[in-house]
């Protein structure tokens, strides 16, 4: 019993007891074999070197391989180490992991971003409240023939082959998440478009669905885009329609916007390795992603609240 407690083997328990009646039986040895080249302290400014971003260190990309940081142990500490070791080092004791970076537009402004959150996110959403709006976060995103290709499972050697249209048919979109005034219920409204970019017609059209579907008071919150609130025809109807309010979002932010979500989970998600054999399969297979989506209610809330949206006000 205590041994399944314990997750061990009824074995190593009978040796441990053995050991424990003998004098200084359970006090811990040191590990035998060389002494480590590189103390903790020396490790913990390797890591704050490391974070510093390899073209900090005259490197032209960002881009750590084991190679590099054998070069900048060398460098700093004058240690040598073969980079299959420094590998090791950097799973075993520094508990590095391989990431794919996230890019991140040069203009975007990072204080501005930040400030947006703390004091115009906060008021967009107090005043929706008062008005008893409805607030929806408003996205476009485009579907091509050609597949957003992920890694799969395949039998060691064998190269997995997708055979993909040649054509540049596509399927544009748009879409919002919403959130209800009282119980913060969270929907998702949607059109699709084919072989057409979506212009400020289709952001009119689009409005104008969804003030049917859903009359009252609307705040809806979207980026800067040329097709959003400085389009001619948008502004004119926004002009007609006063219970509409549109807030913007800081510029080369999407990861605020919680509709981002709903074409990086379509996109990285159902439709990615989908080899359509023409514009109607993937028209087709992207509205049944999206009406997939539509009711799955905790996900899309997962969306809001990733975004820092209360779904309690």
């Amino acid at each position: 019993m205590v041994a399944r407690i314990l997750g061990v083997t009824p074995t190593s328990l009978h040796r441990w007891r053995r050991m424990g009646r003998q004098t200084d039986g359970l006090v811990a040895k040191p590990a035998s074999g060389a002494k480590r080249r590189l103390s903790s302290a020396q490790l913990a400014e390797l890591e704050r070197l490391l974070s510093k971003g390899a073209t900090a260190h005259g490197f032209p990309n960002e881009l750590w391989t084991a190679a590099r940081v054998a070069k900048i142990i060398l460098r700093h500490f004058g240690v040598p180490y073969h980079p299959a070791y420094v590998r090791r080092l950097l799973r075993r004791r520094l508990h590095g992991t391989s990431h794919k970076p996230q890019r991140r537009a040069r203009p975007r402004n990072d204080k501005e971003v930040e400030r947006w959150k703390a004091d115009e996110f906060p008021r967009i959403l107090r005043e929706a409240y008062r008005r008893r709006a409805h607030i929806a976060f408003l996205d476009e995103s485009g579907f091509m023939l050609q597949p957003l290709v992920r890694r799969t499972l395949a039998p060691r050697g064998k190269r997995v082959v997708m055979r993909c249209s040649a054509k540049h048919d596509r399927v544009s979109a748009i879409s919002c998440v919403t959130l209800s005034p009282k119980a913060m219920h969270v929907g998702l409204y949607s059109a699709l478009y084919r072989n057409r970019n979506v212009h400020g017609e289709e952001v009119v059209e689009f409005l104008t669905h969804l003030t049917h579907k859903v009359p009252g008071e609307w705040t809806v919150v979207w980026d800067g885009n040329n097709i959003h609130s400085k389009s001619k025809v948008v502004k004119t109807w926004l002009a007609q329609h006063s219970k509409m309010v549109v807030e913007d979002f800081p510029s080369y932010d999407p990861q605020n916007n919680p509709d981002e979500w709903v074409w990086s989970g379509a996109k990285y998600g159902t439709l990615c390795n989908l080899c359509p054999a023409d514009l109607e399969e993937l028209f087709k297979s992207v509205l049944q992603a999206l009406e997939e989506l539509k009711h799955q209610p905790s996900l899309l809330a997962s969306f809001v609240l990733d975004a820092g949206v209360p779904l309690c006000l």
